[in-house]
């Protein structure tokens, strides 16, 4: 029975490890694809407007580069998104270290 409930601690431990790569990597990419539909949505709403789609990528792609060196300028932003990142990797890491203690406990 110990072994049963051992292995059911360590399925529990894979899967909130799983879950916590998964919001860190949905975290980090959609902070890269964020630039990147900004332009898509900007070239669009040209086109809308009578801009030719590759004129309007062409106006777009400097505009969310401006965009985003206000964004780089502005103090502590960028810290504080990459921090948010960062906390997320330590509260993953601790909570599946956290079933390491319950395994043990586990096994007796």
């Amino acid at each position: 029975m110990k072994k049963i409930n051992v292995a059911l601690v360590r399925l529990l431990q894979f899967v909130v490890f799983v879950v916590s790569i998964f919001m860190v990597i949905v975290y980090f990419g959609a902070m890269v694809l964020l630039p990147l539909d900004a332009i898509v949505l900007m070239t669009k709403l040209m086109g809308v407007v009578g801009i030719n789609n590759f004129i309007g990528a062409l106006i777009a792609i400097p505009a969310v580069g401006y965009l985003g060196l206000i964004v780089y300028k502005t103090p502590g932003l960028c810290k504080m998104i990459v921090d948010a990142g960062v906390d997320m990797i330590k509260t993953g890491k601790t909570r599946v270290e956290a079933f390491n203690q319950i395994a043990d406990a586990v096994k007796g």
